[in-house]
């Protein structure tokens, strides 16, 4: 593990100081090697997925790990995504003067060596080691045991095609090992050579990678999301985007997991949201409002409002008014997205400003929670914290900076 970090110490070097026609040309020939070994990934998949069914894995771990053709044909275009956007690295973010005529700019800087430690989805392999590269950093990369197979041949493709590039293969590299000591010494620094942590996973990973770190963590929490169907909401919209948000995808970050419907409404609403819900496959969990609505609807204990259920599970509620609203949210919530449905422009307003979470949204999906839909062409993550770092982590958030200044012989009296 210490060669492993010097070695990535040595390619964020050589990266930081690459052009951007030299990243660029790297990811366009990392995600060629990608489709040329689609294969030798799908093969290594289908063992870890063979693993995970066998070890009796839920249908939203097995969703989140398991690739196919078009799954890797998509990891293939965001790795080229990437080299389509801005290249981040010198960017100059404020320029100005001083009175004894020092000209002063603020440049965007790459961060350095970053380790990423997450769990199941291989195609964070793909997506954290390319916008790190784009932004002239080296990445280590340690995947979880369910998707080793998987996230080490899609990293092999990634350095053949950097080696092609002439960059060093060591600037994306994934930790060759299932050791679970290999995380402790991530998080201890890899002595010296890790200058930030980026944790993706579920909520025992993150708390143990906030516990123990000894480097700068970009947190990235459960997805305990909200939706709160105000009292002006459309039914229609709301039906709309309570199943979206929802179903779409249940085993992502961005899915909600609490429905909060205004008691303003529920006479109106509560019904058909329940509804909507239950016939598309959703259990609902609810309290004695939400119970009497439905007789399918199953008693939510105090935990079911604590719970990211990554399943097509939620719990639901009846709240009097905006200030109950966020109440909740603020109690139970991980200042992940949180979304009001309403046509009141002063209740959205308020909701998005009172609201303290890394994304808010007003009459849209939760699900929109993802750094492509933000056009950020992939994201390393969703921060949670309040470092400069927040919401979808891509290429910009990916970068330091440091200060230039130019004189022309001052010196300080």
């Amino acid at each position: 593990m210490a060669e492993l970090g010097r070695r990535a110490r040595t390619a964020a070097r050589r990266v930081a100081l690459a052009t951007p026609e030299e990243k660029n040309a790297a990811l366009h020939a990392m995600a060629a090697r990608i489709r040329a070994q689609a294969g030798e990934i799908l093969a290594a998949n289908a063992e870890d997925l063979a693993d995970a069914q066998a070890k009796g894995q839920s249908g939203a771990f097995i969703d989140r790990l398991i690739l196919n053709p078009e799954r890797v044909e998509a990891i293939a275009e965001a790795v080229e995504n990437i080299a389509a956007l801005p290249d981040p690295v010198g960017r100059v973010l404020a320029r100005f003067e001083r009175p004894n005529g020092l000209q002063i700019e603020r440049v965007a800087t790459p961060l350095g060596v970053i380790g990423v430690i997450f769990e199941s989805r291989p195609n964070v392999t793909a997506d954290a080691g390319a916008l790190c590269l784009k932004a002239g950093n080296a990445a280590i990369l340690r995947a979880g045991s369910e998707s080793f197979r998987t996230s080490l041949a899609i990293a092999e493709a990634m350095g053949e095609g950097l080696e092609q590039a002439g960059l060093p293969a060591d600037a994306i590299r994934l930790v060759p090992t299932r050791d679970r000591a290999a995380v402790g010494a991530m998080l201890a620094g890899l002595d010296g050579n890790i200058d930030v942590i980026v944790p993706r996973g579920g909520k025992s990973l993150v708390a143990r990678v906030q516990e123990e770190a000894r480097v700068p963590v970009f947190a990235h929490l459960e997805g305990l999301n909200h939706v709160y169907v105000h009292g002006e909401a459309s039914l229609e919209m709301a039906k709309r985007i309570v199943l979206n948000a929802k179903m779409r995808r249940t085993g992502v970050c961005g899915a909600a997991e609490t429905l909060l419907v205004d008691r303003a409404c529920a006479e109106t609403h509560l019904r058909p949201l329940v509804s909507v819900l239950l016939e598309a496959g959703c259990a609902v969990r609810g309290d004695e409002a939400v119970q009497a609505a439905d007789p399918r609807v199953t008693p939510a204990s105090e935990e079911d409002w604590r719970t990211e259920y990554l399943d097509a599970i939620i719990s639901a509620r009846i709240v009097d008014g905006l200030d109950e609203a966020i109440g909740h949210i603020e109690t139970y919530g991980s200042h992940h997205t949180d979304s009001i449905v309403t046509e009141d422009g002063a209740t959205a307003e308020r909701f998005m400003a009172e609201v303290d979470s890394a994304i808010v949204l007003h009459n849209a999906s939760t699900q929109f929670a993802d750094g492509g839909e933000f056009g950020f062409g992939a994201e390393i993550g969703i921060a949670t914290g309040r470092m400069h770092a927040r919401g979808p982590v891509g290429v910009e958030q990916l970068t330091s900076f440091k200060y230039r200044i130019r004189g022309s012989g001052q010196t300080r009296p």
